[in-house]
């Protein structure tokens, strides 16, 4: 994994509802801000929010990729942010959510094979 191929592949997990593929991308002791909204510590734990995120609110939906940013901080560190469009989300009841926007920032390091150590996906105001 680089830093330059690392939003393209949390995009695809998330298109495959693969909560382990998204996993995989970050560091064992992660820390990681969801869409929903959780807030967890590792990659098990952050597995298995993924995982209930796709069983409730995200069960159909997609990613649409917009602007991606790498910002190389030197010394094996860099930031990737990517900005997506969420179509898809349903809310309890079933009712399809209107289109949102999403920021996903990601702290990766060489030292961890260009995982994420701190990893953010929140939504936008747009």
């Amino acid at each position: 994994m680089t830093p330059e191929s690392f939003a393209k592949l949390f995009a695809s997990a998330f298109g495959r509802q693969d909560a382990a593929g998204m996993a995989e991308l970050l560091a064992e002791d992660a820390d990681v801000l969801t869409l929903t909204g959780a807030i967890l510590s590792g990659a098990k734990a952050a597995e298995a929010a993924f995982a209930g995120e796709f069983a409730g609110i995200f069960a159909a939906s997609r990613l649409v990729t917009g602007k991606v940013k790498l910002r190389d901080l030197g010394a094996g560190v860099a930031i990737v942010s990517q900005r997506f469009v969420v179509s898809g989300a349903r809310e309890e009841a079933g009712q399809d959510l209107p289109r949102f926007g999403a920021l996903l920032t990601a702290v990766v390091t060489a030292e961890t094979g260009w995982r994420a150590v701190s990893l953010t996906f929140s939504a936008t105001g747009q």
